[in-house]
């Protein structure tokens, strides 16, 4: 009888290509600043989110300074969403969607 090896499911990726960047999203709010807390119907637009992955491209281009795990503010427009393993907040943007990165002062820690 001969034992066949069982080979873990390789695990499968999203990759975006060009001058792309995958961003997870974050979750629209359900409160304002001061407090208020917001009908279940209304919530506040989020549009920023955390780099998840950028494409070769991107990471090559010294104009990009985008990094895998920036937090970033993007522009929707152009957002292609993406259904990955139930995550509904995954996006692929343009990299020149991408207005803002979030970066923390010197000596801020």
């Amino acid at each position: 009888m001969s034992k066949s090896k069982v080979t873990p499911a390789a695990l499968e990726t999203v990759e975006p290509i060009g001058a792309r960047v995958l961003v997870r999203k974050d979750e629209d709010r359900k409160q304002t600043k001061s407090g208020i807390h917001l009908p279940d119907k209304i919530e506040i637009p989020t549009l920023t989110g955390r780099i998840v992955a950028v494409s070769a491209q991107v990471a090559s281009d010294e104009d990009y300074p985008i990094r895998q795990y920036d937090r970033v503010l993007f522009n929707p427009k152009h957002a292609i969403p993406v259904e990955f393993e139930g995550d509904n907040r995954l996006f692929v943007i343009p990299v020149d969607d991408v207005v803002a990165v979030f970066r923390r002062g010197p000596g801020a820690e």
